[in-house]
């Protein structure tokens, strides 16, 4: 390991005060603070006048987060890296790296200190945790200095839609029979997503669950979601008549507002779905992709993509 553990071990220091090191678990109740300061002022900027500005991260997911966050830097404490100076916590990057697939998890950088070269510098870093990934894949929110980062570093952008609201269940079809996954499912569902993006999910699978209330699949192995009643975290499947079959699954188990987020242009059976069930539709956000075709037929998470 050699000069790799070093770099990993030892922090390293750009400009004055300012130390690059890895992320530590002290450190991530602060980077959920930080991290909603800067996406709530993202948000603000890009929401267009007249438009309801999203509301502040509830308490309830600022515990999600913080649960979510740290189970990661076990699993990939090379790809978590902090930017600290005297103040506190100036940003962060959280990465994994699941066989030939890097995924850029949470990256922020506190407002008003933007544009200093510390995000690049978390991201550099982050990035070096996927070095020998052929892929690479992050959800990015609407925030130009963000987007701009990201195509620089070689990522092709493409637009997202979000689609949220009162489900008419009468038009809900009959979907064919779904069971409940067991532990028993994980490997062939692990198969399906080498598949579709590349990478099992593998240890993410247990923080999937935990931020769902169901995991749904087809008795013939061909298909997985994990819903919850106000929306989805993950649909993937073989084809886009099981996939949508799938959502129709979960739209029927929908109690009060319900969003399915994170569909592009590769997975327009979603948006049949959603529009036919009377969702309203606007876009959000991007999903940025390099070395890989946005997967079809799947839905991502996120956060854990």
């Amino acid at each position: 390991m050699g000069d790799i553990a070093s770099r990993f071990i030892e922090a390293s220091r750009y400009g004055v005060g300012v130390e690059i090191r890895l992320m530590t678990h002290d450190d991530v109740p602060a980077a959920e603070r930080l991290s909603a300061a800067a996406f709530a002022e993202a948000d603000a900027l890009a929401t267009p006048r007249g438009w309801p500005v999203p509301p502040p991260r509830s308490e309830a997911r600022s515990e999600g987060w913080i649960r979510r966050t740290r189970p990661l830097l076990e699993t990939d404490p090379g790809g978590c890296w902090a930017a600290v100076d005297d103040s506190g916590l100036l940003g962060f990057a959280v990465s994994l790296r699941r066989e030939r697939l890097w995924i850029l998890s949470t990256f922020a950088v506190r407002p008003g200190v933007q544009g200093k070269g510390i995000g690049r510098q978390l991201l550099e870093r982050a990035q070096e945790h996927g070095a020998g990934c052929d892929r690479g894949i992050l959800a990015a929110s609407d925030d130009q200095r963000a987007l701009h980062r990201y195509h620089a570093a070689g990522f092709a952008l493409h637009p997202q839609m979000m689609f949220a609201g009162e489900v008419d269940k009468s038009a809900i079809p009959a979907v064919g029979a779904m069971r409940d996954g067991t532990p028993d499912d994980l490997e062939w569902m692990d198969d399906l997503d080498r598949d579709l993006r590349g990478a099992p999910h593998g240890p993410d699978h247990a923080l999937l669950a935990a931020m769902a209330s169901r995991l749904v699949v087809t008795p013939e192995r061909t298909g997985y979601a994990y819903a919850s009643p106000g929306g989805t975290s993950v649909v993937a499947a073989r084809d886009s008549g099981t996939a949508s079959r799938l959502l129709w699954q979960c739209l029927a188990e929908a109690a009060g507002e319900f969003e399915i987020g994170h569909v592009t242009s590769a997975n327009m059976w979603a948006a049949d779905v959603a529009l036919r069930a009377r969702l309203k539709l606007r876009t959000e956000g991007f999903l940025a992709v390099r070395g890989m075709a946005p997967p079809a037929c799947y839905i991502h998470n996120g956060p854990l993509l």
